[in-house]
């Protein structure tokens, strides 16, 4: 056995006549107890998959294939963190029970992979050993941004005897979600060599999604019709005419800001593995397109600011040379789209309409609130939007960052949220400069991510876009010193040195 429960075989004492007979002695550890509590586990939900095809057969597909992912995920891991990479722009768009009864895909996705994971913890787990907790700076501020933007304004609602909803509940576990996202990467991930897999394969997902941003922006294929039945927010279809490129995220700004990190990972692959070069080099210009075609003004300060900070965390200035071309190219490309955008400064007031009316909804129906009855103090609510009847989606959001930390959690949410920013940029600046290869990469885009982050929240609150807030924490979680388990030759020589669990211990033998 593997996991501890060696088969031992023990000479017993020569009787008269008789050789020394052969005793079968099998000592069942808690490890092993806890595998026949998952293969029994395994039998009966065999069972029930199979009497449910007789009524569903659908349905016993659906949980066949869910089975098998779990089984799948329980043997490798790491596996759950590779397909929540590449799932999670594919899927973050689609809206809350258009799918899935409750949550949107990208979310139910995680919290199966989380749950097996934890299953597959607590089995592996030996009585009487509890494993230690140890959190890092950044782990510590990630815990304190969920716990000041769910348990602060809900207890600070229910001491003001105010009715708590379910938005407030679901908007209370957002950050808890984001807490469980970079446990899971952070758990699985423990070789250098995965974590280059993890920055590759968000780099090849993120391609089809800013082809997808640029075909819409342009209008050419029809494609806002095709993403029309899955991706429309709230069932708004007209949200997809504007031509701007929101893609598969159904939102033009976190679209952009999945593809600034990306070019950020694509910049840091770039300078570790140059045979890549050719291939990396056109998938940067590809997310520049794609940061274009988003038509906002705070995504095309979001890329110079990223573009920045890549020169300075990976040191080489030159860098900034190379962007020029391509913003270039993307300008010339994207005419149509910059001119659109231009166009709103030609209204009588000289500024856009959304900018005018963003200025409108915080003095209407979120300044008012938040500067009355001492409610900057702990939060007025988790819920950052408010019901209102003339919007085509029924609802306005607040849409700048910062205020939403004091709506959503106070002076406690605001002073979390600093020290997140403070822990996590200097931990991926350390990172890009100390680690090996792929998790200095991983360093560079978190680093990236993290500033502009920060500074686009005076906008919007981009710490809770869907899709690249939920890549913000995958890229912290990938940066993060880790040790890496031991190589298969480490582990054949502990145990030839009688070290490793299941090596040979007196007479016995392992089998």
């Amino acid at each position: 056995m593997s996991d501890g429960a060696p088969i031992r075989l023990a000479t017993a004492p020569a009787s008269a006549g008789h050789g020394p007979p052969l005793r079968l002695e099998r000592r069942l550890t808690p490890g092993l107890k806890a595998e026949w509590l998952v293969a029994v586990g395994v039998l009966l939900s065999a069972v029930l998959i199979g009497g449910a095809s007789t009524l569903d057969y659908r349905a016993a597909l659906g949980a066949c294939l869910v089975a098998s992912f779990v089984a799948a995920i329980w043997v490798w891991p790491v596996l759950g963190a590779y397909v929540l990479i590449v799932a999670t722009p594919l899927t973050a768009g689609i809206d809350r029970g258009l799918a899935i009864p409750v949550f949107r895909p990208s979310e139910a996705l995680a919290l199966l992979i989380g749950g097996t994971l934890v299953a597959r913890g607590l089995t592996r787990l030996r009585t009487g050993h509890l494993p230690r907790l140890r959190l890092s700076r950044v782990e510590l501020s990630i815990v304190l941004l969920a716990v000041t933007s769910s348990f602060v304004p809900l207890l600070w609602m229910l001491a003001r005897q105010r009715d708590i909803g379910q938005d407030d509940i679901l908007y209370a576990l957002v950050m808890w979600k984001f807490l469980g996202i970079y446990v899971i990467v952070r758990a699985c991930v423990t070789a250098d060599r995965q974590v280059r897999r993890c920055l590759w394969a968000s780099v090849a997902v993120a391609c089809p999604v800013a082809v997808i941003a640029l075909l819409q922006s342009l209008q050419i294929g029809g494609v806002e019709h095709l993403l029309a039945p899955l991706y429309s927010p709230f069932g708004h279809t007209g949200a997809l005419q504007h031509a701007r490129g929101s893609s598969t995220l159904a939102l033009p700004a976190a679209t952009a800001d999945l593809l600034i990190y990306n070019l950020a990972i694509a910049a840091g692959l770039w300078l570790r593995y140059r045979r890549h070069a050719r291939m990396l080099t056109l998938a940067a210009m590809l997310f520049v397109l794609g940061v274009i075609s988003s038509g906002e003004f705070s995504s095309a300060l979001g890329l110079f600011i990223g573009v920045v900070c890549i020169a300075a965390v990976t040191g080489n200035p030159r860098l900034l040379a190379l962007f020029v071309p391509a913003m270039a190219i993307a300008a010339a490309v994207l005419r149509p789209v910059i001119g659109r955008r231009l166009s709103g400064f030609q209204s009588a007031s000289g500024l856009p309409v959304s900018w005018t009316g963003r200025l409108d909804n915080l003095r209407t129906y979120f300044w008012p609130k938040l500067s009355s009855d001492w409610n900057f103090l702990l939060g007025v609510r988790p819920s950052a939007r408010v019901p209102v009847a003339s919007q085509a989606t029924g609802f306005v959001w607040i849409e700048s960052g910062y205020m939403w930390l004091l709506w959503g959690g106070g002076i406690p949410l605001l002073a979390s949220f600093v020290f997140f920013v403070l822990s996590a940029a200097t931990m991926a600046w350390r990172a890009a400069r100390r680690s090996p290869a792929a998790a200095s990469a991983a360093g560079v885009a978190a680093f990236v991510a993290v500033i502009v982050t920060t500074i686009l929240m005076v906008f919007d609150p981009h710490l809770t876009y869907r899709g690249s807030a939920d890549l913000l924490f995958f890229l912290i979680a990938l940066a993060a010193p880790r040790t890496g388990r031991a190589s298969g030759v480490e582990r054949s020589a502990r145990r030839q040195a009688g070290k490793a669990p299941g090596s040979i211990r007196e007479t016995g033998v392992e089998v």
